[in-house]
């Protein structure tokens, strides 16, 4: 049948889309606050944001991003660089970054890189740019060099890259990941003194920063450095480094570089004889929802994923919005140690 034959009672009717001026007249303010409070600009009173959402709420109504984008000359999107794997640590950073970034009313674009790619970064920084972000998080981990980059947009690093060099950068301190320093001294409060590490793999900055952390902590005080065992993160990397540190009589205790790492520690220790934590112990990093799980439940270093990204993507939209107004840096902590059954004093 013809589009011309088509009865007008059974054409099918299109909803009327709510309109700003709509939840102005139902919430009782001017269009201009409408658009502030769906922008997130500061200076709104709480009572008056809460009546507009409420307003917006009850009319189903959205606000138009193309018609925003024009009118304010921003895309309202962040590009996030993140490596791409399936790692725990890795996926709920950009979990974390997204979550918050949608509730300071952003959108998202993000771009995988590879361990393989010596250039990896620097690419994607060029492709989300072509996409017209308005800011970017770098949650990427490997070294690659120098990376001196060109834009308009503000760049924020979660972790440490001393690397990228941007006009406006937000950071967080470049000093290292005090992870290991913190797991180092709970061993040797413990009274061990051979304390070992399984590392990460040597271009990540995590896996670095957690081995000279360690390494500073024994020397402080004053404990012998045995070189480190490097694994890829992985379980099975684990347990063949766990095999290997096994045929060291004198280890009471080690440091591994992720939780992952650690569970295959700690079966290959068991496999050799070894008993954990009777004869080692044994402390993680990253507090894995399943470390609480294991037998014995697995001591770690746990990283607040959330509150990372939330200040740092917080710190990001606040230079978008005023740019250069006060040097903005990520607040930074020791991070929290979890003491569960996988660790306890050397006999």
């Amino acid at each position: 049948m013809g589009v011309g034959n088509v009865s007008p009672g059974r054409a099918r009717q299109q909803p009327v889309r709510a309109a700003s001026t709509d939840v102005a007249r139902l919430a009782g303010v001017s269009q201009k606050t409408v658009s502030r409070v769906m922008n997130n600009e500061p200076y709104v009173r709480d009572e008056v944001r809460d009546r507009v959402l409420r307003a917006a709420t009850q009319l189903g109504y959205r606000p138009n991003g193309a018609a925003r984008s024009l009118l304010s000359g921003r895309s309202r999107r962040l590009g996030v660089i993140s490596l791409g794997t399936r790692l725990y640590g890795p996926m709920t950073m950009l979990v974390a970054i997204e979550r918050s970034a949608r509730r300071l009313g952003y959108a998202v674009s993000v771009a995988h890189t590879s361990e393989d790619d010596q250039h990896g970064v620097a690419d994607a920084i060029e492709g989300l740019l072509e996409q017209g972000v308005d800011g970017i998080v770098v949650a990427e981990a490997i070294d690659e060099g120098q990376i001196t980059v060109t834009v308009d947009v503000p760049v924020l690093t979660i972790g440490r890259f001393p690397g990228l060099v941007a006009a406006r950068r937000i950071r967080s301190a470049e000093k290292s990941d005090r992870s290991g320093s913190v797991a180092t001294r709970h061993l040797i409060e413990l009274g061990h003194t051979e304390i070992r590490h399984i590392a990460g793999p040597p271009r990540w900055w995590a896996s670095r920063d957690r081995a000279d952390s360690w390494r500073a902590a024994l020397l402080e005080a004053s404990l012998p450095v045995v070189e480190p065992v490097a694994g890829d993160w992985s379980c099975e990397s684990g347990y063949r480094a766990g095999l290997q540190l096994a045929e060291d009589r004198a280890m009471t205790a080690v440091f591994v570089a992720n939780d992952d790492m650690a569970i295959g520690l700690i079966r290959a220790l068991q496999d050799a004889g070894r008993q954990v934590p009777g004869d080692v112990s044994v402390i993680g990093m990253d507090d894995i929802p399943s470390a609480r799980f294991l037998r014995p439940a697995l001591t770690t270093i746990a990283q607040d994923f959330d509150a990372v990204a939330t200040e740092g993507v917080g710190l990001l939209a606040a230079e978008i919005s005023e740019p250069g107004a006060v040097e903005r840096t990520l607040h930074e902590v020791d991070p929290p140690l979890i003491v569960r059954e996988s660790t306890a004093a050397s006999g």
